[in-house]
């Protein structure tokens, strides 16, 4: 891991934590080369999370960093009735408003979950309001090797009920492969995941809130103290992130987002979706149903 000055890049990259992120300086976002472009990557696969402080970009030169690494898209739940639909603006006020104050991985109710996204904080409050993101390779490998095993012949079910779109529902395997680092990662979160798909439904209480509780602790991840102007980068398929819903004033922050790959299986598995229907318990197992057979 990088401890100081980067001198290959000329930039000084900072780490934040013992398990992920960095402050990197010597750069200016508006000016990004395919160089620059190259050497991100690099930095985004060793620490997972960047932060970029002292940038102040506008939403065009904000538009233009994220377009570098792939295509951005609007929000598929949220309408913010945006002049730019690949970019928006999350306000909060003392707390209430777009506040994302449970542990997610951005847009995994979708069949190509995001794979960066790039904000800016352009207004935060002078106490309060930090957020916190997760290493999930740290989360995978401190699995039991049994619990392991299990998690990798798994899928689940996850839905956007938090955005009120029930309906809109994506499965994914429990373990993914990152398709640049190759490292497995635990790939649930509280937020979007509903259930283990090849589990009964008590299976799945039982299970999934363990692994959900297991991928936020505190030795995973790191508390970034925002400033206005910074910006913050992170891979959506080896991350959570949470924010702190702790302040009074105005947060403001902007969002783009780039989308999207396909999670990819840690293994192959034979196990059969659990999906009886001959239960009175058949309205727990809708969901997966309703899933199942908008794909037949």
């Amino acid at each position: 891991m990088t401890t100081a000055l980067d001198t290959t890049a000329g930039l000084e990259v900072t780490p934040v934590s013992g398990s992920l992120g960095a402050e990197v300086r010597g750069i200016d976002l508006r000016k990004v080369a395919a160089e620059d472009v190259d050497t991100i990557l690099g930095l985004v696969a060793e620490h997972l999370v960047l932060f970029f402080p002292d940038q102040h970009l506008t939403p065009d030169e904000h538009i233009a960093f994220g377009r570098h690494f792939g295509k951005l898209e609007a929000h598929p739940n949220l309408s913010f009735d945006a002049e730019r639909p690949e970019f928006f603006e999350l306000r909060a006020e003392g707390g209430a408003g777009g506040v994302a104050d449970e542990w997610h991985s951005d847009l995994t109710c979708q069949d190509e979950p995001s794979i960066f996204a790039i904000v800016h904080m352009k207004k935060c409050p002078s106490v309060g309001g930090d957020t916190l993101w997760a290493n999930m390779y740290k989360a995978y490998d401190e699995l039991s090797q049994p619990m392991k095993d299990l998690c990798e012949g798994l899928t689940a079910l996850h839905d956007a009920s938090p955005h009120g779109h029930p309906e809109r529902m994506a499965v994914h395997p429990i373990v993914r492969v990152h398709p640049i680092t190759g490292r497995k990662s635990l790939f649930v979160n509280e937020h979007f995941t509903r259930r283990i798909v090849e589990l009964s439904p008590e299976e799945s209480d039982a299970l999934l809130p363990l692994l959900t509780r297991h991928a936020t602790r505190e030795r995973f991840s790191v508390r970034y103290r925002w400033s206005e102007g910074t910006i913050a980068m992170w891979d959506n398929r080896c991350t959570q992130h949470n924010v702190l819903n702790d302040f009074e004033g105005e947060r403001i922050l902007q969002r783009v987002t780039v989308m999207g790959d396909h999670p990819e299986a840690a293994a192959s598995s034979d196990y059969k979706p659990f999906a009886s229907e001959v239960s009175a318990k058949v309205w727990r197992n809708k969901p997966v149903i309703d899933y199942l057979r908008s794909r037949n």
